[in-house]
C-alpha cells in the first residue's frame, strides 16, 4: 500500500505544469472540455503508469541492491531534469480534434515524463510492481483532470514554472542522497 500512496502522490505533483497536463488544459480550453478528451488522457495516464512499474519491476529484478539504489537515483535525476526543462509550447491555434492523435502524443510525452520515472523507482524500491503502477495511474490520471477541468485557465491559477522548478530542485536533492548512499558516502 505504500507504494501506491507515495507513487499517487509523486505522480500527481510532478505531472503538475508537465507537458502533458498543459496539453490537455489547452485543448479543453480551445476544444471545449469534452468527455472522449478526459478518456484518452486517463487511459494514457493509466497505461504509461502501468508500462513503468513494469519496466522498474523487471530492472529490479536483474540488478543488485545496490545497483537497484544507483537506477533510483538516476530516475530521480531524470525527473528532475524533466521538471526543470522549459516548456515552450503554445496553445494551438488549430488542433486536431482526432482522439487517435491525441492519444499518440500524450502517450509518447507521459512515457518520458518526470511521473513515470518516478513510479519505475517506486517498483524498482517496494515489492508489489502493480500498486506502484495503480498510484501512478491515479496521481497522473488526477493531474490530467485537473488540467482538463480547469483548461486555459490553469496556467493562470497556478505559479507552474515556479513549481516546476521547486519540484526539480527537491528531486535533485533526493537524487544525490540516494546516489551517495548507494556509494557508501552517506548512511
Amino acid at each position: 500500500m505504500t507504494s501506491l500512496l507515495f507513487a499517487m502522490v509523486a505522480s500527481f505533483l510532478t505531472a503538475t505544469g508537465a507537458r502533458d497536463q498543459l496539453l490537455v488544459a489547452r485543448l479543453a480550453g480551445v476544444l471545449g472540455a469534452s468527455t472522449p478528451l478526459l478518456v484518452v488522457a486517463l487511459a494514457s495516464s493509466a497505461v504509461t503508469a502501468g508500462i513503468a512499474a513494469w519496466a522498474g519491476a523487471w530492472l529490479a529484478r536483474t540488478m543488485s541492491e545496490d545497483a537497484a539504489t544507483m537506477f533510483v537515483a538516476i530516475a530521480l535525476l531524470l525527473a528532475a531534469v524533466e521538471c526543470a526543462w522549459p516548456n515552450r509550447e503554445k496553445t494551438p491555434r488549430e488542433p486536431t480534434r482526432s482522439l487517435g492523435a491525441l492519444a499518440i502524443v500524450l502517450f509518447a510525452r507521459q512515457l518520458t515524463d518526470a511521473s513515470r520515472f518516478l513510479v519505475a523507482a517506486f517498483a524498482v524500491v517496494f515489492a508489489y510492481w502493480p500498486l506502484a503502477g495503480l498510484g501512478g495511474a491515479l496521481g497522473g490520471g488526477g493531474a490530467v483532470a485537473v488540467g482538463w477541468s480547469l483548461g486555459l485557465a490553469l496556467e493562470d491559477k497556478l505559479p507552474l514554472r515556479a513549481i516546476r522548478i521547486a519540484l526539480a530542485l527537491i528531486l535533485f536533492i533526493l537524487a544525490a542522497i540516494t546516489g551517495l548512499s548507494a556509494r557508501g558516502i552517506i548512511g
